[in-house]
């Protein structure tokens, strides 16, 4: 499996995933034209996606899912209640989806798990390779840790997780001390000690990379919230694990899932900026 973020923070997320030629993208978040011209930066079609599941209706989560769907005939998937509060995406034939639900696509199997956020029924979603096996985790935009979201996230081959603020630069940062509680509040952002935290739960021996995403421009840094989670995983029976950040001005991968150490391409040397 091959996965690819084309860029993700709070003005677009978007995960691409690769299974023997079928392509399908984890939340749609850009403008459909952004997201055209990011994967054909990387020579993909815009039309050979054959689904996009949408994580929740947040609009840098959401915002090109419906367009997609008209403009290139993507298939939408989401959760009852994220397509109560997106009629477009409903309006554009969404398929509902449930918590600990199984899409069954062409080449790989999509499962969702429910996680905490301010969103109306939010979920992270587990892919899974058919003919092999190889498992992907994309969960962003979660207030905190969870005993369900580490048993959904268990045994994957490459985790994207997100690592949004340092807390002290969130307490110290531009944001209203009420908006700041919100970000740090149970159904608001991972911090990189929760990111973390996460990471150290479900950290096994074929777990290859580490992709920490949805990192905030403002409450934080990428050598701080790598620090963090590596240094955490550097402490378990597993050992060092590969770690890296993404950010929502590049094309970041592709990760190969199922690869383990040292045998995956180095992500910064294949990043795109726009």
């Amino acid at each position: 499996m091959r996965s690819w973020v084309l860029g993700s923070g709070s003005r677009g997320n978007a995960v691409l995933l690769e299974v023997d030629g079928a392509r399908v993208l984890i939340d749609a978040g850009f403008p459909v034209r952004d997201i055209a011209r990011r994967l054909k930066s990387i020579d993909i079609p815009p039309t050979s996606i054959e689904a996009v599941i949408v994580t929740h209706e947040h609009t840098d989560h959401a915002r090109g899912a419906a367009a997609g769907a008209r403009a290139f005939g993507w298939r939408i998937y989401a959760s009852p209640r994220t397509l109560d509060a997106d009629p477009e995406l409903r309006a554009s034939g969404g398929v509902a989806v449930g918590s600990h639900a199984v899409v069954a696509l062409s080449t790989m199997d999509l499962t969702t798990v429910p996680i905490p956020h301010d969103a109306v029924q939010p979920v992270a979603v587990v892919a899974t390779a058919r003919r092999t096996g190889v498992r992907v985790g994309v969960a962003y935009d979660l207030g905190h840790v969870t005993e369900g979201a580490c048993v959904g996230l268990a045994e994957l081959d490459l985790l994207i997780l997100e690592a949004n603020h340092d807390l002290d630069m969130l307490r110290s940062g531009p944001y209203p001390v009420s908006v700041a509680d919100r970000i740090a509040g149970p159904r608001g952002h991972l911090s990189n000690a929760a990111a973390a935290d996460l990471a150290r739960a479900v950290v096994h021996r074929g777990l290859c990379r580490v992709v920490l995403a949805h990192l905030s421009e403002n409450c934080n840094e990428p050598r701080l919230a790598i620090h963090a989670v590596t240094t955490a995983l550097a402490r378990t029976r597993r050992g060092g694990v590969p770690v890296c950040a993404v950010s929502q001005h590049a094309v970041t991968g592709p990760f190969l899932a199922g690869e383990c150490l040292g045998t995956a391409p180095d992500p910064r040397q294949l990043s795109l900026d726009f």
